[in-house]
């Protein structure tokens, strides 16, 4: 059984392509899917899934840095509230992006400090989205480093250095499609990298692993991430799910 720890399958609104994309991630044994919340809109989409799919699919919470603008308190604490009434696995996706916008910066480190603290007072993890701001998402950890921070560093794409960083402030890597590509490097740095720190996910329906790179992703794929990975590590496609499945479990508890 393949976890995909990072998913946001519920991007797809019409309902007969949905229940197709479901069930080719059952036929490819993809059958724990994590959804990570970006805004307030996808609160209800991700609740949705999730009651269609219960043994299957399991929320998230939290504001996707990129979408940290001026009414952001506004919207921390509409997604806050919407906490109390569901079960939610992680607080994600949350972190910096400064890919888009460094304007914003200074606000986007106070959201994700702020998250943080949700999931500390929950006793959650934490499932961080860091494009071109390892620093500046390494400063924020060791400020907030304690007993109760722990989860994904998802879309991991970073040097050794950045992984053994990560790891070292107790968070497992979250690999996808982007270790199939020939010139990312990422299959080099996992080589150092114990595969019971590594997690499985898509990022449906973005970053689609190779042979579908550059076309719409969806959590099925997952088994050729999975494929890469026995690859790496000199191991059959069933340890790869075994191991990685089982760490999804240490992580969110479920």
């Amino acid at each position: 059984m393949l976890t995909d720890t990072h998913t946001h399958l519920y991007y797809e609104t019409d309902a007969e392509k949905l229940t197709l994309l479901m069930q080719r991630c059952f036929d490819n044994q993809v059958k724990r899917l994590f959804l990570p919340n970006v805004d307030i809109a996808s609160i209800g989409q991700i609740d949705d899934l999730v009651n269609k799919y219960p043994d299957h699919c399991f929320a998230m919470a939290g504001l996707h840095p990129c979408e940290v603008k001026e009414n952001y308190e506004e919207v921390l604490d509409q997604i806050c509230e919407s906490i109390v009434d569901r079960q939610i696995y992680a607080i994600g996706e949350i972190g910096i992006d400064l890919h888009w916008d460094k304007t914003t910066l200074e606000i986007q480190k106070i959201a994700f400090k702020e998250q943080i603290n949700w999931a500390k007072d929950l006793d959650l993890p934490i499932v961080i989205h860091c494009r071109e701001a390892f620093d500046e998402i390494f400063e924020v950890l060791e400020a907030e480093k304690d007993e109760k921070l722990r989860g994904i560093f998802h879309c991991f794409t970073g040097n050794l250095e950045q992984a053994n960083k990560a790891m070292a402030l107790g968070f497992y890597l979250g690999i996808g499609g982007v270790v199939t590509y020939k010139k990312s490097g990422l299959d080099e740095v996992l080589k150092d990298v114990p595969l019971s720190r590594i997690v499985l996910e898509t990022d449906s329906p973005y970053l689609a692993p190779v042979p579908f790179r550059g076309k719409p992703n969806e959590s099925s794929y997952l088994v050729y991430i999975a494929e890469k990975l026995s690859e790496i590590y000199q191991v059959s496609v069933e340890e790869i799910a075994k191991v990685t499945t089982a760490n999804s479990v240490s992580i969110f508890n479920i």
